[in-house]
């Protein structure tokens, strides 16, 4: 458990010393966010303010995963390495769209299709190779069965599996894009559901089916669950330190860098973790905020109308009058209260199979 102690712990000191070094590099090169004409008109104190901080905590991250490995004398996993790979390669995606943003002053940055296509390849990497690596018990880190809090179902085969992994990876990604509208909103809902992951990796550890001494009646077939909190853990510590920047009013923005970054870690950690469909409760918040954006377009475009006053949801509440930081927190709030909930049918789940 040293691991995971170690992981956070460093995660969080590279942020919180690290980033305002970052924050000077880049105002000095001038690499500031870019904001909307049709956003908020509070927004436009934001313009100039650094972005791509989520170089921070991506760094910080991976950084403390392999430091923790050499100060416990442990080996990483590939599960923990795959999740780190997808969180770095969607980073990386995202970090290319920002660039684009900043240098030709355009609020699109990377073209729809040649994003779409970065997003892809990470995605079907990940998921291809997920499915390799099989270890002594034939555990590979990925499962091509349907989880909830265990798997369950019939086999739904590598071709499907990795449609159904992109579907994962494209929906958390963009839905944690989508919610990254204000100081701290998806950095501080992020830390909870990596604190989810964390606890979910620990607790299978301990009733894993691997060990052949406590395992028994709904014990955990997951091939690595202890290195898995340790990468959570690692995810949480470094966005626990960088929200001590990015809060209100946040003195640099994760950009699509991050947000892409933080929306791949949370669909690796669901698959790994075998909890597919638990990360829909977990990362409740996000989801509410996709949501929201589906059915502002859907009635615009069915009739014309337009649901809320403007979409992604926490804007509609800015132009309802309330204060961003009133906004924040009542939607972590919501978020903790979605993570409480997940945590709860996960044990439950636990008790049901025994």
């Amino acid at each position: 458990m040293k691991q995971i102690l170690f992981s956070g712990m460093i995660g969080l000191f590279l942020t919180l010393i690290g980033t305002p070094l970052l924050i000077k590099l880049l105002a000095k090169k001038g690499y500031g966010q870019f904001i909307r004409d049709d956003g908020p008109r509070t927004h436009g104190s934001k313009k100039g303010t650094p972005t791509m901080g989520g170089i921070s905590f991506i760094l910080a991250t991976i950084i403390a995963y392999v430091v923790t490995k050499v100060i416990t004398s442990s080996d990483p996993t590939f599960s923990g390495v795959l999740v780190l790979f997808l969180f770095a390669g969607m980073g990386l995606v995202g970090f290319l769209d920002d660039y684009i943003k900043i240098v030709k002053q355009r609020s699109l940055g990377l073209r729809a299709k040649a994003k779409m296509a970065g997003q892809l390849i990470v995605g079907i990497a990940f998921a291809v190779l997920s499915l390799q690596f099989a270890d002594l018990r034939g555990q590979t880190p990925a499962s091509d069965r349907l989880s909830f809090t265990q798997d369950f179902g019939w086999q739904i085969g590598p071709v499907l599996f990795v449609i159904w992994a992109l579907f994962m990876i494209l929906a958390m990604s963009n839905g944690v894009n989508l919610t990254d509208g204000l100081d701290g909103l998806a950095t501080g809902a992020s830390v909870m559901v990596f604190g989810a992951y964390t606890f979910i990796g620990i607790w299978q550890h301990q009733e894993s089916c691997a060990n052949l001494i406590t395992a028994g009646p709904g014990c955990y077939e997951v091939r690595d669950p202890l290195d898995l909190a340790v990468v959570a853990s690692a995810l949480m510590g470094a966005c626990f330190g960088f929200l001590w920047w990015n809060t209100s009013p946040a003195k640099i923005f994760m950009g699509d860098t991050g947000s892409l970054a933080l929306g791949g870690a949370l669909a690796g950690l669901a698959i790994c973790s075998r909890t597919e469909l638990l990360l829909a409760i977990l990362g409740g918040l996000f989801v509410l905020i996709t949501m929201s954006v589906v059915i502002q377009v859907g009635s615009f475009r069915l009739t014309g109308k337009r649901v809320f006053r403007m979409a992604p949801l926490q804007h509609h509440f800015e132009l309802k009058g309330w204060s961003e930081v009133l906004v924040v927190v009542r939607f972590w709030i919501i978020q903790g209260m979605c993570v409480i909930v997940g945590l709860g049918i996960f044990y439950g789940g636990w008790q049901a199979s025994k």
